[in-house]
């Protein structure tokens, strides 16, 4: 995935701005006249009144959002009608502060428009608004709508439809079922007072301040709180985005495990940055769950300790270098070798054409020494500038870290940006021609992404091949909860073509000599029942050891609500039949409101 801060650095404060380029044109009836709320809402995703002027639109203000730019309120309809399908509920953008308040009776005349957060290219759904509004204030001090509960019996377990292949698989157009599909059932309450209670946080805090619950407490959870996501059929239908229509100094501060207890109430919207969300105007309390940083075991004297960790845009001007130094010392008990990914050049995102890390990777040497772990040794190949993806100017690199006490890195020069790696065979073993050296760098899937930079180690005599990737991100893709359904996955293409490219290296190795040993790591971009990782695994090449894992522990990221597996590590047949090897996805970060990266380090321990 795209890093959470980066994905969001040029986001307003509010994923909705009412402009022309993300309303939806519509076909519709002729000139409306008074209409209740849930005639504007209707039984599909789009209101049959869209594009066209209401008048008197009755309803109570149950919230009112006066920052950012989406300003406005909501109402909501205290006579309801019997269809479970049409809201109650609807949002009435004034883009200034509006001058109601809560509990007010008003009636409201304007036009209906259907408002996609991100613009239509985004795929995402559309928010029902009532914009250029005139509104009347009736009465104030009235009874605010009762609360319609969100829990576990009243979501239902398949997630969304099956789009109409008639209209791209959009479900905009299909009658709403809200008993039998979880993005039908928030849809019939989107606008609406909605509450929830006692629900488990399964996303931490964010710098938004925004975090993630579940009200289904036993979906697929993780023995640490949170939800893991196993399959493409396992969106999690519990997952809920919370937001506060209060100050942001008052948010809960929360990890994953942690509870807002007792109720949590306000209007159900839709933003680009994970969907229905509970826009509360009543918080629950945060009751902890008493979450703690994990810690792996030492390797053992005979046993070489392998890692991978995304240190998220690491240049010498953060201060997370001491805190990444612990994590690696005393987290991950000091692997002999640590593939590093994201570590940033020497002056970070300006870009004036350096690429050399050297000051990046000393730094981050020089603060494991001082918390007390060993002086590693380090080997990398700096990129052509802004040729891999990242942040710009940043030049994104892979970097072995390796403990020169334990183990040895076997130099053989002619590696370089743009030379391939190859295998060759010298007294019936494999030998890298160039080490360290990338993988077929000119090839185009590594367009505007991280070459994989292959290294050859030493451990007690023994040969280790490890090969240190970051496939390109997830960023395109469309969201879970898209308009679209099932949703396209259009960055996976790549990572297809590389890790194809990553299977064939490793398969020459394995040609050349049949038991190799083989690691191949790093940010693969994708989960572990993904295409990419059975391309990767083909015909027995590698498997992802997180897989040794049960299934409620496979998880190295959280995003929106999801425990998932980005990182991996892979190895070859002669490792994973020797059942020796340990397997450890070390929970540091992804748990955490107070993350140094958003991703978790990885380690594996076998004895070549």
């Amino acid at each position: 995935m795209p890093s959470k801060k980066s994905a969001r650095v040029a986001a307003l404060t509010v994923a909705a701005v009412c402009s022309a380029a993300s309303t939806v044109a519509l076909s519709s009836p002729a000139q409306a006249d008074t209409v209740a709320v849930h005639d504007i809402q209707g039984t599909t995703r789009m209101s049959p009144y869209a594009g066209q002027a209401v008048t008197g639109v009755t309803g109570i203000v149950t919230g009112i959002r006066t920052y950012g730019s989406s300003r406005g309120f909501w109402i909501q309809d205290p006579n309801p009608d019997a269809d479970p399908a049409t809201s109650e509920g609807v949002f009435v953008f004034t883009s200034s502060v509006p001058k109601v308040a809560v509990g007010d009776s008003v009636t409201v005349s304007g036009t209906v428009t259907e408002y996609v957060p991100g613009g239509a290219a985004s795929a995402n759904q559309s928010v029902t608004e009532i914009t250029k509004p005139t509104v009347t204030v009736v009465s104030g001090g009235n009874a605010v709508p009762a609360a319609t509960v969100i829990d576990a019996k009243s979501v239902p377990a398949a997630y969304a439809p099956a789009g109409d292949s008639a209209a791209n698989n959009s479900v905009n157009g299909l009658p709403l079922r809200p008993g039998t599909y979880a993005l039908d059932h928030y849809e019939s309450l989107e606008g609406m007072n909605v509450q929830v209670a006692d629900a488990r946080v399964v996303t931490a805090t964010d710098p938004y301040s925004e975090l993630w619950v579940t009200v289904k407490p036993r979906e697929n959870a993780s023995r640490r709180g949170g939800t893991v996501y196993g399959s493409y059929e396992s969106q999690n239908t519990g997952r809920l985005q919370i937001q506060s229509l209060g100050p942001t100094a008052g948010f809960p501060v929360a990890n994953v495990g942690d509870t807002l207890a007792g109720t949590t109430t306000g209007p159900l919207d839709y933003n680009q940055f994970g969907g229905y969300t509970l826009v509360a105007h009543t918080l629950g309390t945060l009751k902890s769950g008493g979450l703690e940083r994990e810690t792996t075991e030492r390797q053992k004297r005979g046993e070489l300790a392998v890692a991978t960790y995304n240190v998220e845009n690491l240049d010498p001007s953060d201060a997370t270098f001491e805190e990444h130094a612990s994590a690696i010392v005393d987290n991950l008990k000091s692997p002999d070798i640590v593939s590093l990914e994201e570590i940033q050049d020497n002056n970070g995102a300006k870009d004036d054409g350096t690429t050399a890390a050297d000051v990046t990777v000393t730094k981050l040497i020089d603060a494991i020494v001082a918390a007390g772990g060993p002086r590693y040794d380090w080997r990398s190949i700096d990129p052509i500038n802004d040729t891999d993806g990242g942040e710009p100017g940043g030049n994104i690199r892979q970097v072995f870290l390796f403990n020169p006490e334990r183990v040895s890195f076997t130099d053989r020069a002619g590696g370089d940006a743009t030379t391939a790696v190859g295998v060759t065979k010298v007294h019936g073993k494999a030998q890298l021609t160039a080490s360290p050296g990338r993988i077929d760098p000119a090839d185009t899937a590594w367009a505007n992404s991280r070459k994989p930079l292959v290294g050859e180690f030493v451990f007690r005599g023994r040969t280790v091949f490890v090969i240190a990737n970051h496939f390109n991100s997830k960023g395109g893709d469309q969201s879970l909860h898209a308009q679209y359904q099932p949703v396209t996955r259009s960055s996976e293409t790549q990572r297809h073509q590389q890790a194809t490219l990553v299977n064939a290296f490793v398969k020459d190795v394995l040609d050349t000599q049949k038991n190799a040993d083989v690691v191949a790591l790093g940010d693969i971009n994708d989960f572990e029942f993904s295409g990419t990782a059975k391309i990767l695994e083909g015909d027995g090449e590698l498997w992802s050891a997180i897989k040794s894992l049960p299934r409620s522990e496979r998880y190295t990221y959280d995003y929106q609500g999801n425990q998932q597996v980005l990182d991996q590590i892979l190895v070859s047949p002669s490792i994973r039949r020797g059942c020796d090897f340990e397997y450890d996805s070390v929970h540091i970060n992804s748990e955490f409101h107070d993350q140094i990266s958003d991703h978790d380090p990885q380690v594996l321990r076998f004895k070549p």
